[in-house]
């Protein structure tokens, strides 16, 4: 009897291994998209504090002494409209207030950023 020798793979291993490879792009791929709408997501929640963040310092730049209630307004930062919302409240002591400020996208309930902050009236020590 005559032994065969093997000289290379035959077609149900060729195919095996091209599908575990298509399998594998494909998860690559898809964990390449993720990241990349992640990372759009942390630039705008990055853009949103900055702007919550220039509302409180353009408050405390001025010495506002804002009366308690909801204001709401728009800012673009790098390019992004944003959606700032500002609640000022009183607190038990008098010579400070609280300013709470969410910001988001227009039209969007979904908050990118919330800074709370306080202001005091100015000459009180």
């Amino acid at each position: 009897m005559r032994r065969r020798l093997a000289r290379g793979f035959t077609l149900i291993e060729v195919l095996v291994a091209l599908a575990i490879l298509a399998i594998a792009l494909a998860a690559a791929s898809r964990a390449s998209a993720m990241m990349a709408d992640s990372s759009a997501e942390l630039r705008n929640r990055l853009l949103a504090g900055w702007v919550a963040q220039n509302r409180l310092a353009e408050l405390q730049a001025r010495r506002a002494w804002p009366d308690p209630g909801t204001r709401t307004g728009e800012a673009e930062q790098a390019g992004l409209k944003l959606a700032w919302r500002e609640t000022v409240s009183a607190t038990p002591n008098q010579a400070f207030r609280r300013i709470e400020i969410s910001v988001g996208e227009p039209g969007q309930d979904h908050r990118l950023a919330r800074l709370t902050g306080f202001l005091a009236r100015a000459g009180e020590k």
